[in-house]
């Protein structure tokens, strides 16, 4: 039986499960009462496939030089590149466990695509191609999933549309793979570790938080769909409860998720802005919303370009780095500041401030790896999204340029920690970071933890 499994349940929000629905969930609510608990500040940006390897490694963004899904591959101005395993450089946790002489058994847990040696079996993440690609260690595991499901799935497909019943359907699908083939596992494999990501959660604030939070902007009173993402976190609860009955007495529980959620409150057209604060050239302004990546940028003048998403990613257009860089490099840090203190003083369609905060990667990482944004840009504190499409008549929008989407990231995830050695007793833990997980599991089994490790040990 396993000494210790990681429930990871992708935008879990802590407000949700700690407070409006606890008493729905009593299997979460029981694992809260006998043991440990608390929010959980995730890595900057509070993105899924950087915070799950900052959880799994001890390492921050910078070190990892993942800062989100796509990352520049080089200092040409288009290329971006997926951040699959191949750029984690570092042991993770069950790397650790492993080298240590426990079994593992690794499922969906975000950066395992393609899939690495490990003591034990790994099934990859959300991030795998599709079903003919190798995605298990060893190779036989991939045919044994395929005799236990006939439509096996990594993610839901097309979450961001208008459909919203076919997308349901498809969470419910997958959140029932990831919790029977973690049953599966237990059983075949009788692993020392069992960790697994279900998606489901994230995916399903995206597609529907609107219908149940009269505070976003664009919601839907008297939805049939009102109760949606309430009838979910209930059917997470009863399939933890599922699997935990599969578990001797001995063994420890953690539940814990990456980031938060909450609704999408607007987005800001950041490029758009660039645009017009002078800083973004086009030989060809365009006229109707259109994607940079289709526009004719007049690179031998623009100072600086942006991208959309979660949260706003800032590139500076510098002499001698990129092709035709034109802000020299000693005048960098000036207008760096300069554009960092814009941003923080840009304010929202009622005049109020955005609250933008601008982070600077050499300022909030130990060391900065790859080719990271010049500023990393939170709007509200990440209510807001950043969005990357110019020709548009206003800097603000209710809606996502890249498909519906009703929830945006929050920076403070949630764990609970049940360890039947030592119980907490329900109490509540304050100020924990993403980052804490790994040194204080390695500690909580004698484990040697690898040196410069960003986090620190919580007395859970």
């Amino acid at each position: 039986m396993p000494k210790l499994i990681i429930i990871g349940l992708d935008c879990a929000e802590p407000s949700l499960i700690f407070e409006r629905w606890r008493d729905d969930l009593p299997h979460l609510s029981q694992l809260m009462t006998k043991g440990t608990y608390g929010k959980l500040e995730s890595c900057i940006p509070a993105i899924t496939v950087p915070a799950w390897n900052c959880m799994m490694s001890g390492r921050d963004p910078g070190e990892l030089g993942i800062y989100g899904f796509r990352n520049r591959a080089d200092r040409s101005y288009g290329k971006m590149a997926i951040a699959n395993g191949s750029f984690v450089k570092v042991p993770r946790l069950w790397d650790i466990l492993g080298d240590a002489g426990w079994k593992v058994a690794v499922l969906g847990v975000p950066g395992t695509y393609p899939p690495k040696l490990v003591n034990g079996v790994l099934i990859s993440s959300f991030l795998t191609p599709d079903t003919q690609a190798d995605f298990t260690h060893p190779l036989g595991l991939k045919s044994q999933i395929s005799n236990l499901f006939d439509r096996y799935l990594f993610d839901v497909p097309n979450f961001r549309s208008l459909d919203k019943h076919r997308i349901l359907k498809d969470i419910y699908t997958l959140s029932n793979q990831t919790f029977s083939l973690a049953a599966y596992l237990l059983a075949e494999y009788q692993p020392d570790l069992m960790t697994f990501v279900e998606m489901g959660v994230d995916r399903i604030h995206h597609a529907l938080w609107k219908h149940m939070d009269p505070r976003h902007p664009l919601h839907e009173a008297n939805s049939p769909l009102k109760d949606a993402i309430f009838d979910y976190y209930r059917h997470i609860d009863t399939c933890i409860g599922k699997l935990l009955s599969h578990c001797e007495e001995e063994t420890a529980i953690l539940v814990v998720s990456d980031h938060g959620g909450q609704p999408l409150m607007g987005g800001f057209c950041l490029n758009e802005w660039l645009y017009r604060e002078g800083y973004l050239v086009f030989k060809q302004p365009p006229n109707s919303p259109t994607s940079l990546d289709e526009c004719e940028v007049d690179w031998s003048k623009t100072k600086v370009w942006g991208a959309g998403g979660y949260y706003g990613r800032i590139f500076m257009n510098v002499l001698g780095r990129e092709p035709e860089g034109t802000i020299p490099l000693a005048e960098y840090e000036q207008v760096r500041s300069q554009l960092a203190e814009k941003l923080e003083a840009i304010c929202d369609p009622e005049g109020k401030s955005l609250e933008v905060k601008a982070f600077k990667p050499q300022q909030i990482y130990q060391r900065v790896r790859g080719i990271a944004p010049d500023l990393i840009v939170y709007l509200q504190n990440m209510a807001w999204r950043s969005v990357g499409t110019v020709g548009v008549n206003s800097l603000y929008t209710l809606e996502n340029d890249t498909g519906p989407d009703d929830a945006n990231h929050s920076p403070q995830g949630m764990f609970i920690f049940y360890d039947p050695q030592n119980p907490g007793e329900g109490k509540y833990w304050q100020d924990a970071s993403i980052y804490d997980i790994l040194p204080t599991l390695l500690a909580r089994y004698q484990i040697t933890a690898p040196p410069k490790l960003r986090g620190q040990l919580l007395a859970w």
